[in-house]
């Protein structure tokens, strides 16, 4: 018998008739109703080509070719159990494996994962740096952050807001202008070019001049004092950053605590 043709929810329904010698019983715990039991117990009867049951003045009882393959059953369905505990395990393990950008891990995502740490104390991380889009399933990823303006094919949540902010030091002594991929095209006043925003603000942070950055980004440096805003715009392409997954890793308990931690 091909395994993708047994019957497993036949074989279900005896185990419960099995324990309980009873119908009615049986359906009370299947939450089926009696006659449902008895439509199962036939079929699969005339599949195997035996008969399970016989009805006598005390009640029900099982023949011998039913009491031959009860035990074989039982303990197919307590490996199947723990089967089912181990993928769960799997499923809630407590470690994440999370790509994002260098800028983004180092000016916002490592604060947010040592707050989620700390109500999260068995949390284990993996964080990858990946500027580019990565193979779920060959990088082992869990959830990744990108700068785009959806979540493309992926299950996503947007992450901060789509605009970027104007920054400078503190005592804003340098009007030069700082360009890095990703914040607009270069000018003639562009006096100083870095490669990615988290450069830009601690270019910005020393006195090199200013930047135009995520919002996101910037939200620690600017509680710090190292950097102060000076104006505010919204980005033209309506970017901003998204935490994504392909739909098996966001049903992940573990990726849903993620996400309520990081929005």
């Amino acid at each position: 018998m091909k395994r993708s043709h047994l019957p497993l929810n036949g074989m279900r329904v005896f185990d419960a008739a099995a324990r309980h010698l009873s119908f009615t019983n049986a359906a009370d715990e299947l939450a089926v109703t009696p006659a449902a039991v008895g439509q199962q117990i036939r079929a699969l009867e005339d599949m195997l080509g035996v008969v399970l049951f016989r009805r006598t003045p005390k009640g029900l009882e099982l023949t011998s070719e039913a009491e031959a393959g009860l035990e074989s059953l039982r303990s197919a369905f307590l490996n199947l159990e723990e089967s089912v505990r181990a993928m769960q395990s799997g499923h809630s393990s407590n470690s994440l494996t999370i790509a994002a950008p260098r800028d983004v891990i180092a000016k916002w995502l490592t604060a947010k994962l040592s707050q989620f740490a700390r109500n999260n104390p068995d949390i284990r991380f993996n964080i990858i740096n990946a500027d580019e889009g990565l193979d779920f399933t060959e990088a082992n990823l869990d959830a990744a952050i990108r700068y785009t303006d959806n979540s493309a094919e992926h299950e996503g949540v947007k992450l901060g807001s789509n605009k970027s902010l104007l920054i400078a030091h503190p005592d804003d002594d340098n009007d030069a202008l700082i360009y890095w991929p990703g914040c607009g095209e270069a000018d003639k006043k562009t006096d100083l070019r870095v490669g990615d925003a988290g450069l830009a603000i601690d270019a910005v942070a020393n006195g090199l001049g200013r930047a135009y950055v995520p919002e996101m980004l910037v939200e620690g440096d600017l509680k710090s004092g190292r950097v102060v805003q000076m104006d505010s715009r919204d980005n033209m392409d309506e970017k901003s950053y998204w935490l994504i997954a392909p739909l098996p890793q966001w049903r992940q308990q573990k990726v849903k605590n993620l996400v309520e931690a990081l929005q």
